[in-house]
């Protein structure tokens, strides 16, 4: 994916305000099979794949390592009781897919990775109508009337209502061939190409997570706010990583993963030192500028605490921003204030 076609702004606008589309298919999209298939992922993944009953729904998770640690984020959908798919990201997709055949050996489970598929991610809010275009009647309605988070076959295609853009939309998984030309002809209805900027922009605004940045091998999930996707009920559930979370709740975590808007002029980046009242200190993990707000927003990982204002040395000066609760920006709409 390049980082913009041609505007990276007018790129992210689009998304806001009407519909772009993005090449995923970077990502890594590997099938499991086998009988005991649910029984893997429930110990493979931190969130518990059983609240998956219908054909078609999705599940966002973290995958764990011993000390809790997160190897990747991930979706998981649920196919039927011995097919489920994951998608996983491009940059851990040798280690991940290591990881999962290593573990998944105990079950007798398949896993294959998709290589034949292309990704096509069409997003915002005339994302899905125009997206529905190139489909017969019947898919049409029945992709029309998907959910959030659910998905369905529609010949060889698998259409999810799912993104990461916090844009309405659909997620296209493809015979790569029909790639080239499912693009033009979104292209031909309005549809603009997007690249890796407004990815980045997009996902930010919606408070979402990047894999490398604001969570790794070394934070574990409530200290990147995505405590959320830990399903510790039922207690019985032995998942990879489970122990050294309960001891981490138990004790409460250290640190916490907050949003930060910039109230000074300046831009915020990666790795930025923040100094928090009273001594802490933290870092930015997530930093840009903010086309919906425009304004300079973050995540930062930071010592745990309410904690109302910051300073963010930038190039040796003191700038002060505010916390603030993730998402910026939902279907196009601001969430926060800017003063």
């Amino acid at each position: 994916m390049p980082v913009q076609y041609a505007s990276q702004i007018e790129e992210h606008h689009a998304v806001r305000g009407a519909a772009g589309v993005f090449d995923v298919s970077h990502m890594c999209v590997a099938d499991v099979t086998g009988a005991r298939t649910r029984d893997f992922l429930r110990h493979l993944l931190a969130n518990d794949v059983a609240k998956l009953t219908r054909s078609g729904q999705a599940l966002y998770s973290c995958m764990l390592n011993p000390a809790g640690g997160v190897l990747d984020d991930l979706i998981v959908y649920y196919l039927n009781e011995s097919w489920f798919r994951l998608v996983v990201n491009a940059g851990t997709r040798d280690k991940d897919l290591e990881w999962i055949r290593r573990h998944a050996q105990e079950f007798a489970v398949e896993v294959r990775e998709r290589a034949d598929l292309a990704m096509l991610a069409v997003q915002g809010p005339e994302a899905r109508a125009t997206t529905a275009t190139l489909l017969p009647a019947a898919a049409r309605e029945r992709s029309l009337a998907l959910p959030v988070f659910v998905g369905c076959e529609v010949g060889e295609w698998f259409i999810a209502r799912t993104g990461y853009t916090g844009e309405d939309g659909f997620e296209l998984m493809l015979p790569a061939a029909q790639a080239v030309e499912i693009w033009e002809a979104l292209n031909a209805r309005g549809v603009i190409s997007c690249g890796l900027g407004a990815r980045d922009t997009l996902r930010l605004e919606a408070g979402m997570n990047l894999y490398g940045n604001d969570m790794d091998e070394t934070t574990h999930p409530y200290e990147s706010n995505l405590g959320w996707t830990v399903a510790l009920e039922p207690c019985a559930r032995a998942f990879i990583g489970r122990e050294a979370l309960e001891r981490v709740k138990a004790a409460a975590s250290a640190r916490q993963l907050v949003g930060l808007v910039l109230e000074d002029r300046g831009v915020l980046r990666s790795h930025q030192k923040v100094s928090v009242p009273g001594g802490g200190s933290g870092e930015i993990t997530s930093g840009t500028f903010s086309p919906t707000l425009e304004r300079s927003i973050a995540f930062a990982r930071i010592p745990s605490g309410t904690v109302a204002r910051v300073s963010v040395d930038i190039r040796g000066k003191l700038l002060a921003a505010r916390t603030v609760k993730v998402p910026f920006v939902r279907f196009g709409k601001p969430l926060v204030s800017v003063l």
